[in-house]
């Protein structure tokens, strides 16, 4: 049982693959920087001193035009009958969702929603950054970053923004508040797509570190799901003494040495775990092609709107809350609007190729640091629907676990998918920390 799990975790992840001896060379700068100013200190000078940008997201009319016009000259595969999702991405969703993306879909409304959070680039290592950075009103808020992940955008974070920044409009309490900092990963959505490789979750992590410090964050709070935990287990691990506490919605760590510790494992959660083993063996095919032939993939899904849609809602359908068989419906569970706008972000940006990438860079990147004991105040939701259960036990020995919360409903996008649920879970972990 235990060889089959890392043989699986390995599958899934291999997590610990971590990023090139090039840039291990800034670590011991970074590490030992304690000149960061203070963040109540920061003001419009100190913004343009750190070639700080303010963005806004402005798609042009030709880019709206081109994708109409591909999105009419479709050509749509044959499905076989009385099938569903058992194949892949279902005809009748897709029948339904292309005509939606061409003929209602409204971007210009979806831009302006966004554009509501106050947005900026600035360039980090060389590489020009993207991220949201939307501060509350309240001076005693928590500086957290959320961090998205694959096939994610910062449209996963829309509904949460709000309430975290603004708790007492949203209906909860000003002492909730926090600073929110959302980056666009590198090759993902408005950041710019690197020209070199070498950008694992590990060398993500370092820069999003200095991001940070740029913003002049001394100590800040951090919280994500899929490859944004993986990113943020990384930067806890280089820097935990810049961190507040860690928040994940999809906690990852190896059977524990300790063999008692390895076997405290509750009957529930060997059956959750069980379960989500089980049904992820036919899921994985995507990371085999984008751990090792990310490009050729490319050459489909930049091309074809209709491609990348069926190649990101089939993971909005297969990692959701839902039922898998034909009486599951994705809509219920998002909008069109919602799904639309975070494959638009790719399709306009065409990032979709290089965001896949992170699965090669994350297999063939060289190690800075070994994975170590997370010192750093943890907090964990787990969602019965979450492409990976990792049991409690297993965390406590890899974690400074604090918080644990297994939630009666909802998948891997947990933000979107369960915004009411997500945001309780990261006020409850970081009521404890305050």
């Amino acid at each position: 049982m235990i060889f089959n799990f890392v043989a699986l975790s390995a599958l899934f992840f291999s997590q610990f693959a971590l990023s090139n001896n090039q840039f291990s060379d800034r670590l011991s700068t970074y590490e030992n920087d304690s000149a960061t100013p203070s963040v109540n200190n920061m003001n419009n000078t100190k913004l343009a001193n750190n070639q700080i940008s303010p963005f806004e997201i402005s798609i042009t009319d030709a880019d709206i035009i081109d994708l109409k016009m591909r999105l009419d000259n479709t050509r749509i595969p044959d499905q076989l009958n009385n099938i569903a999702w058992e194949y892949g991405t279902d005809l009748s969703l897709m029948n339904d969702l292309l005509a939606y993306w061409r003929d209602e879909f409204d971007w210009r409304a979806q831009e302006e929603m966004l554009n509501q959070f106050d947005q900026f680039t600035t360039e980090v290592e060389s590489l020009k950054l993207h991220f949201i950075h939307e501060r509350s009103s309240n001076p005693d808020a928590i500086p957290l970053m959320i961090v998205h992940g694959w096939p994610g955008s910062i449209s996963e974070f829309s509904k949460i923004i709000g309430p975290l920044t603004d708790p007492l409009n949203h209906g909860g309490d000003i002492s909730d508040s926090f600073h929110i900092v959302a980056p666009s990963l590198p090759g993902f959505g408005f950041s710019e797509i690197p020209s070199e490789p070498g950008y694992s979750p590990e060398r993500i992590a370092v820069i999003l570190a200095e991001l940070m410090q740029k913003l002049g964050y001394e100590r800040y709070a951090i919280a994500g799901g899929d490859w944004g935990a993986i990113i943020n287990r990384h930067l806890a691990n280089h820097f935990p003494e810049r961190l507040i506490g860690l928040h994940s919605n999809m906690i990852l760590a190896s059977p524990p040495s300790d063999a008692e510790q390895r076997a405290n494992v509750s009957e529930t959660e060997a059956s959750a775990q069980s379960d989500r083993r089980a049904y992820m063996l036919n899921e994985v095919a995507y990371q085999q092609i984008q751990g090792t032939k990310p490009q050729t993939l490319g050459y489909g899904l930049a091309d074809s709107p209709s491609g990348l849609a069926a190649w990101i809602v089939e993971k909005f359908h297969g990692w959701t809350d839902m039922p898998q068989d034909n009486t599951g419906d994705l809509a219920n569970h998002f909008t069109y609007d919602e799904l639309l706008t975070n494959i638009s972000i790719y399709w306009f940006t065409n990032t979709i190729t290089s965001s896949t990438r992170i699965y090669f860079e994350n297999r063939n990147a060289e190690q800075i640091k070994p994975m170590e004991f997370i010192n750093v105040p943890t907090g964990a939701a787990v969602f019965p629907a979450e492409i990976f259960i990792t049991p409690r036990a297993w965390a406590e020995s890899s974690y400074d676990l604090r918080h644990w919360t297994v939630m009666e409903e909802g998948g891997h996008f947990a933000a979107l998918e369960k915004p009411r649920l997500y945001l309780e879970d990261l006020r409850a972990f970081f009521r404890l920390l305050r």
